[in-house]
């Protein structure tokens, strides 16, 4: 019955969905608020219950980063080229891979940092593939990076391509239309002209910004050649926001410590891992579902989804413990810097925009195994959905009922509320030790001379998270919710670099 309403009624169904996530995540902010004056017994334990479920999130992220760090450190000291080499001995080699980077605006040093760490990589360069996807509306810009780039690394890899992306009507500007567009370019250069087959080659989609670790297309090699089922995986590595993290404002920084430790902790966590900015799959597995979709802004987990749909649940991200190091947002001033901090993670956070497709897709999909599909959808719609409330929930919700409500506070749950939250909040400080001290252990040094002040103010910045938890996450993760529910659709932003 359901699905013969969505069938019937596809805009219906696709408004009713792009509301429910603003829906849902105003009504759980406001609920502490009316709900104190109303039903405060109910608020105190809403309340109780969200700091319970995020004190859990917190031992979890405290226990799995660790052993994330662990297998990152041991994998990145790994010789996979010569592993490589012993494990297939006769076919270590037959594997090419397409590196497509969608690029628009990129600094020419940017593209030259990116292509000099790929020159880098322990497997045979003769056997990767660069194409770099600009924007046609880039203009001679474009053209005279190309230029540069052709000379300094043409002869260095198998193919370096260059490909101008038009603006096409009815595509979205962006990353996803241009993946696209250089993928299939890549594709009809590499199979259709030099015959290559399309079934040993992998295909990777690479931020202009990303820098892989010296090993991660031997490993890449080694695990899609050891899988039974190459072609129903993506391949995702550790993003970490390393790359000028001594160079950013303290409040990006404390922010890129928390991203970057998160991705490595997520890598453990197979049953919530999507692949996410960089990653590789196979060339044939993206050719036979017909590619990155040309009318989305997130182009990551619309392609998990579309593939894991595609192959009736038969499809997973693996994990690739090596380092990718990325830039974290960056500009000259520091109200620059927050802006434009501000506007990825509104880009970030429109990643909600993808879940009207899941729920829908999850709806009619037949041939899944229920219950595979329900935990899989359920966590990317609680990550998703919970975005803009966390901060409130855990933050300020608990102050209400005993401010609110004066009656309340003379009994016993309201005079015992603000303490049994603060005692759960406290707990949950564990992670964020955690976090500060695998941070530590992973950022590059500090490129200036150290002093005391230097080694006594890291930890300081952390004391911010509050406030930047409020300025770089609640509310950019509300104005996405509240944008995709008024239908005010957002553009695709570049995150600037300099």
């Amino acid at each position: 019955m359901i699905k013969r309403y969505v069938r019937r009624h596809p805009i219906r169904t696709q408004r009713a969905l792009e509301i429910l996530p603003g829906l849902f995540s105003w009504s759980l902010i406001l609920f502490p608020l009316w709900g104190s004056l109303v039903v405060p017994t109910l608020v105190a334990y809403y309340v109780i219950t969200f700091a319970v479920y995020w004190l859990y999130r917190s031992i979890n992220i405290a226990i799995l980063s660790i052993v994330a760090d662990y297998r990152i450190r041991a994998s990145s000291r790994y010789n996979w080229i010569d592993y490589l080499k012993k494990s297939y001995p006769d076919t270590w080699d037959s594997i090419h891979h397409i590196i497509v980077i969608p690029t628009y605006q990129e600094p020419l040093s940017t593209l030259q940092r990116t292509l000099h760490a790929l020159s880098t990589q322990t497997y045979p360069l003769k056997n990767m593939h660069l194409m770099l996807s600009f924007e046609e509306r880039e203009g001679l810009a474009a053209k005279e990076k190309a230029t540069a780039l052709k000379k300094e690394f043409g002869k260095v890899f198998g193919s370096l391509w260059m490909t101008e992306h038009p603006d096409i009507v009815g595509e979205v500007k962006g990353k996803s239309s241009n993946t696209s567009w250089g993928a299939k370019r890549a594709k009809e250069l590499l199979i259709d002209k030099k015959h290559i087959p399309i079934e040993k080659v992998t295909i990777t989609s690479e931020d202009a910004d990303a820098m892989f670790h010296h090993s991660y297309f031997a490993n890449l090699t080694y695990n899609f050649l050891k899988t039974n089922k190459p072609f129903n995986k993506i391949w995702q590595g550790g993003i970490v926001f390393y790359n000028n993290i001594w160079k950013v404002q303290a409040p990006i920084r404390v922010l890129s410590a928390v991203f970057s430790v998160t991705q490595m902790y997520i890598l453990v966590r197979r049953d919530r891992l999507v692949n996410f900015s960089t990653y590789s799959t196979s060339l044939k597995h993206v050719n036979e579902i017909g590619y990155w979709d040309t009318d989305v802004i997130p182009e990551d987990y619309r392609l998990f989804f579309k593939s894991y749909f595609a192959k009736k649940g038969d499809f997973e991200v693996e994990p690739i413990f090596l380092p990718i190091y990325a830039d974290a947002a960056e500009a000259p001033t520091f109200i620059e810097a927050m802006k434009n901090q501000y506007q990825q993670l509104q880009r970030w956070a429109w990643g909600v925009s993808d879940d009207a497709y899941i729920i829908r897709q999850y709806i009619l999909a037949d041939g899944i195994p229920f219950w595979d599909k329900t935990v899989r959808v359920f966590k990317t719609i609680e990550d998703h959905f919970l975005w803009p409330v966390n901060w409130f929930a855990i933050t300020v919700a608990a102050f209400f009922p005993p401010l609110l409500n004066e009656e309340f506070t003379r009994t016993i749950l309201g005079k015992r509320l603000p303490q049994t939250t603060s005692f759960l909040m406290t707990l949950s400080l564990l992670s964020m030790v955690v976090i500060f001290i695998i941070d530590a252990m992973n950022r590059p040094p500090r490129p200036n001379r150290r002093n005391i002040f230097s080694y006594l103010l890291q930890p300081l910045e952390f004391l911010m998270l509050p406030i930047i938890g409020f300025f770089f996450s609640a509310l950019p993760g509300l104005d996405a919710h509240t944008r995709l529910m008024l239908g005010k659709y957002i553009e695709y932003k570049v995150t600037k670099k300099v």
